[in-house]
């Protein structure tokens, strides 16, 4: 064979070359879309394969964010240039013919309400059982006359003799007991008036209490003298496993000298991570292995999960009871264990087993079918959905919505997943944004943007988000459309705004009233919703958002143009996620997070549809500021481009000295007085300054003012928007689509030179987005 490899070496090289060229060709016929190629990709809903052939843009296939009307070379690489169809499809949708979606090897499912089951993998050591320790201690001070126990290891029973001790104090309380018991036996006086004192049962009494048995007291009584060492017996038995004294030492009161361990029962200590929690509860079944017996299972039963999570390793401590009758099992073997837990919807654990069931609180293998009292501990018995369970229920309801781990494009919380479109004449795919749950096994549970039996991408969905990436469609790479190169820049090249060939103006547009209304409705409650945040009322913020999805699902698309029903769609779909995703928060931090991207689908949906509170003005009016506003807005500035300087470089304490000094500028400074529209709309953003101020200045660390940071930066770029920014000095506007889990995040700059406020120096030069803010004057 090698010999054969050497005589043909040559030719194998120029074979490969030329299959190289081949699928050079190939590729660059997929991407060019020309009419005479019967695998040319299209990012229309059309139906028409007669559209023209001729391309009106031209693209590196590496870097999708360069675009011209014509060929050429990239500048950015060299490469050339290839051609892109324009789309006359809907924003989130790539069509392809038979033959590109073998070439693509795609494949679907549908979208199923099944129990998964979610496995979760720890590992460990065996321990012995806190509750089956003995201590042999000294019940008195003395010397220790003989140790019968030598050494550790050695098996002992209940009653077996574990010491000899000599004790000054048990020697006089046996004279005292033999004294006692002869001086009972000679007195024969009584009287009616005093009560004899049994001098006897006090010494019988007092020996007892130092530790001397019924047994060895009787042999006292019968034997009258006294012993000149005491025997102590071992209360348990099992294996000595410490020996903490030597032959012929004093011991003092409450000494330890032997410890004894019964290993019929033992615990299996496991670290679970954080994010396997969700699975775990107590009383589940526990199946692990050791490295002594490779191949052979033992079970047990999770009897404690500990309630403070370790900072250092970032686990949570798992116990795990375990039965040993036959003692194979020791003490700090390793262990690898599983288990395997049935979800239902809502992520909850289910146990059918379980159902109608009582179980011990501290015991789990205590489970009866009535109430009553646990037979080992006597605690009342609880009701097994108490524990976190839930039983098996004949409604479909309780199975949760999944897909495959495979159709799943992850961006943070959210995911990018691509839908067949049914009924198409050729293969026509849709991207969709969802909000995802926990991981359970090879599935993620989904939480919004799904339905049952539509037809999930599980394979190839990566080759259609770059379809949708070349065409300046909102993908994965590029939530916001235009291009870009791989969702952010490192500086080396210039990124460009984004494409706005999908965004609507929203003048001139003709809109049915019902559709108005229903919208303005919903801009109304984003108001709430931001009152309730700046009150910091976590349960208000759930509550508002949860309303939020509801005027979202109640407004009517019917009669809308089809351009405006694909608009529609795509921000209908960004503000449902934004609720569920908004009813779930659990602190103020992710609150601020999520509100952050709400607020800028709702300004998307504002300006794009030309909504407004009075139904006749644009929801972003352009004012011309008085000259007093101008002038805070001119001291502002630098305030805010201090603060982001320091978040960019990762100095914590000079952002919080920045934050001061906005907090005293804001305490510092009037309200402007007069009246007209412009002084009134200052009024009102001023005070959205001071409420973010304030959050800015309850933050402790990077991570919170970065947080709160990015609402400032929205309250900014709505003032420029709104008066716009002092023309005496540049500013750019800037967007790191990875900020805060991938939801994206903007801020304002001096220069056009990333320097990323949200990242610091794990990501400084994030940014897939650079725009020139435009300046207005200042004499107003």
């Amino acid at each position: 064979m090698n010999h054969w490899l050497t005589r043909h070496r040559k030719s194998l090289w120029i074979a490969q070359a030329i299959a190289f060229v081949l699928l050079g060709f190939a590729v660059a016929s997929w991407f060019g879309g020309g009419s005479q190629t019967p695998t040319a990709v299209s990012t229309s809903t059309s139906h028409d394969v007669s559209a023209p052939s001729k391309p009106a843009i031209w693209t590196c296939s590496m870097h999708p964010q360069i675009r011209r009307d014509g060929p050429g070379d990239c500048p950015i690489c060299g490469m050339d240039l290839v051609p892109v169809r324009e789309s006359a499809g809907g924003i989130r949708t790539v069509s392809i013919s038979d033959a590109v979606k073998k070439l693509m090897k795609v494949e679907t499912v549908p979208v199923q309400r099944r129990y998964v089951t979610a496995e979760v993998r720890m590992v460990g050591k065996l321990q012995y059982d806190e509750t089956r320790l003995a201590h042999i201690t000294a019940w008195v001070s003395g010397r220790l006359e003989r140790m019968f126990v030598d050494y550790t290891g050695v098996n002992v029973n209940q009653g077996d003799h574990m010491v000899q001790l000599y004790s000054e104090e048990l020697y006089t309380g046996q004279e005292e007991l033999i004294a006692a018991t002869e001086s009972a036996a000679t007195s024969n006086r009584s009287s009616r008036f005093i009560q004899p004192i049994d001098l006897a049962e006090s010494a019988r009494e007092k020996l007892r209490r130092l530790g001397m048995t019924k047994e060895q007291i009787q042999e006292i009584e019968q034997r009258r003298t006294p012993s000149e060492s005491v025997t102590i017996y071992s209360p348990v038995g099992g294996i000595v496993v410490k020996k903490l004294k030597q032959e012929g030492e004093r011991v003092q009161t409450g000494d330890r000298i032997y410890t004894v361990a019964d290993l019929s029962q033992l615990w299996v200590q496991l670290d679970a991570y954080e994010s396997d929690l969700a699975w775990l509860r107590y009383g589940q079944q526990v199946q692990f292995t050791t490295e002594a017996y490779p191949g052979e299972i033992f079970r047990g039963q999770i009897a404690f999960i500990d309630p403070v999570l370790n900072a250092d390793t970032r686990t949570v401590r798992v116990r795990v009871n375990v039965s040993n009758e036959d003692g194979r099992l020791k003490p700090e073997m390793f262990v690898r264990a599983i288990v395997e837990s049935n979800v239902a919807a809502g992520g909850r654990v289910l146990d059918a087993s379980l159902a109608g069931k009582w179980i011990s609180p501290m015991h789990p293998e205590i489970v009866k079918d009535e109430p009553g009292n646990c037979d080992i501990c006597g605690m009342p018995l609880v009701r097994a959905e108490t524990l976190g369970y839930v039983t098996a229920e004949p409604s479909d309801t309780a199975k949760p919505l999944v897909v495959p781990v495979s159709a799943v494009l992850l961006t943070g919380t959210r995911a990018i997943v691509y839908i067949q479109i049914p009924d198409a004449d050729k293969p026509t795919y849709e991207g969709r944004e969802i909000v995802i749950g926990a991981r359970a096994g090879d599935s993620y549970l989904v939480k919004s943007g799904l339905r049952e039996g539509e037809l999930v991408v599980i394979h190839g969905n990566f080759k259609l988000d770059s379809a949708l990436q070349i065409s300046a469609k909102p993908s994965m790479m590029t939530p916001q459309g235009g291009g870009g190169s791989t969702g952010h820049h490192h500086g080396n090249e210039s990124p460009t705004p984004l494409d706005s060939s999908i965004a609507m103006s929203g003048h001139a547009m003709s809109l049915p009233p019902a559709f108005v209304t229903a919208a303005i409705a919903v801009v109304d409650q984003y108001e709430t919703l931001r009152e309730s945040l700046e009150a910091a009322d976590l349960q208000a913020i759930q509550a508002n958002f949860v309303t939020l999805g509801e005027k979202m699902a109640s407004v009517p698309p019917a009669n809308l143009s089809p351009e405006l029903s694909g608009l529609w769609r795509e921000l209908a779909m960004l503000l449902q996620n934004d609720s569920v995703e908004g009813r779930d928060v659990q602190s103020m931090r992710d609150a601020d997070r999520v509100f952050a991207v709400t607020r800028r689908h709702i300004e998307q949906l504002k300006n794009q549809f030309a909504l407004s509170m009075d139904d006749d003005e644009p929801a972003v009016e352009v004012l011309d500021a008085p000259q007093a506003v101008v002038t805070q807005i001119k001291q502002l500035v630098p305030i805010y481009l201090a603060i982001s300087e320091a978040l960019a470089a990762d100095e914590s304490e000079h952002a919080k000295q920045s934050v001061s000094k906005l907090h005293d500028w804001i305490a510092a400074t009037s309200a402007v007085e007069g009246s007209g529209k412009a002084i009134e709309r200052w009024t009102k953003e001023r005070r959205d300054l001071s409420e973010i101020t304030a959050r800015l200045s309850k933050a402790n660390d990077l991570e919170t003012l970065r947080s709160s940071f990015a609402l400032l930066s929205e309250q900014m770029l709505s003032l420029q928007r709104m008066f716009g920014l002092p023309a005496s000095q540049s500013l750019y506007e800037l967007h790191c689509p990875m900020a805060f889990d991938g939801r994206g995040a903007s801020w304002i700059q001096s220069d056009d030179a990333v320097r990323n406020p949200y990242y610091g120096a794990s990501m400084l030069k994030c940014a897939d987005r650079i725009e020139k803010l435009e300046a207005r004057g200042e004499s107003k």
